[in-house]
């Protein structure tokens, strides 16, 4: 059995903050657990957009907090973000996200990532 506390996590090798300032991510559950996924505790931080492109990976999202949108970019398609909203990208989706105040996010990577990723030029996360 695996217990963290989100506590225990902030300030350590697990809080992981982009270089540009737009996002924190708490690493709850990672690659060497075990799990076969990772789980994040993110926060997109209020004000910012980031240019995601998860090549390798899919991801599964659940807002928990804020507001913001989401947009497609192949299809030009907007999705406001709120409390309750919960996204996949099942198509490994280019998106932008924006956050309009500070969202908080409840997010899954299959495969699980390693712990240190940040987002490359292109808005992906190394392969696995």
């Amino acid at each position: 059995m695996i217990v963290r506390r989100l506590q225990d996590i902030v300030g350590g090798p697990r809080d992981v903050r982009d270089p540009n300032g737009h996002w924190t991510s708490r690493r709850l559950l990672l690659r060497d657990d075990g799990m076969g996924f990772s789980m994040h505790d993110t926060l997109i931080h209020a004000g910012t957009e980031t240019l995601i492109w998860y090549k390798h990976h899919l991801e599964g999202v659940y807002c928990v907090g804020g507001e913001g949108e989401i947009e497609n970019l192949a299809t030009g398609e907007i999705h406001p973000i709120t409390n309750g909203t919960f996204y996949g990208l099942n198509l490994h989706d280019k998106h932008l996200l924006r956050a309009h105040s500070e969202l908080r996010l409840i997010c899954t990577f299959n495969p699980p990532l390693h712990g240190a990723e940040v987002h490359g030029a292109d808005g992906s996360y190394p392969p696995p």
